[in-house]
């Protein structure tokens, strides 16, 4: 069963002006296309060749890993971000008010988060298995998939997420980045 590059849930200039249809262009259509091309050539002849792609990245290691990895990782995050972003539910809103402090406060600590993490990586929201949220960085192509977290939203911040638009600047992704949150996305998933 080869893995495939999941069409965007919105056209590749809908997200202008916060993050252009070139960005697009080479982020998903070449970064996420080869992440894809690459393990599909790894599985091949593998106890992979055969597997769904969550149980790829649960089992995998090495380079299959990196590419499995930011497949689904990148795959999330398409569907982090929309269009049409619209103030937080009443669930994830109440959910951040409860761990963070408040909307403002969350986003304090995933912005900073996300601009701390050194190199290569992601900003995480995630539910603990004990029901508590946290704000989470990952390297390379780790992902809380792998542990007993469940992501809920991330930002990729890979230069290539942003170097487009913004250059050298992660500080003004992530300013631009709240624009485009899927809230709703966030909200299913904390359900």
């Amino acid at each position: 069963m080869a893995f495939t590059l999941p069409e965007l849930p919105y056209a590749r200039e809908a997200l202008e002006p916060h993050m252009s249809r070139e960005t697009l262009e080479f982020h998903y259509g070449k970064h996420h296309k080869t992440y894809v091309d690459t393990a599909n050539k790894l599985i091949v002849g593998t106890e992979f060749e055969n597997a769904s792609l969550e149980d790829a990245v649960k089992k995998a290691s090495g380079k299959l890993f990196n590419n499995v990895g930011q497949i689904w990782n990148h795959n999330f995050f398409w569907n982090s971000l929309t269009p049409k972003s619209a103030a937080p539910g009443k669930k994830i809103a109440d959910a951040l008010v409860k761990n963070f402090g408040g909307i403002d406060d969350f986003k304090k600590l995933f912005t900073e988060t996300a601009i701390g993490t050194f190199g290569s990586g992601w900003a995480w929201l995630v539910k603990k298995p004990d029901g508590s949220l946290a704000v989470i960085s990952t390297s390379n192509a780790a992902t809380p998939l792998t542990t007993a977290d469940t992501p809920l939203l991330t930002c990729d911040v890979w230069e290539h997420a942003y170097y487009i638009d913004y250059r050298n600047s992660r500080p003004n992704y992530l300013e631009h980045y709240w624009s485009l949150v899927n809230w709703e996305f966030a909200e299913k998933n904390l359900a």
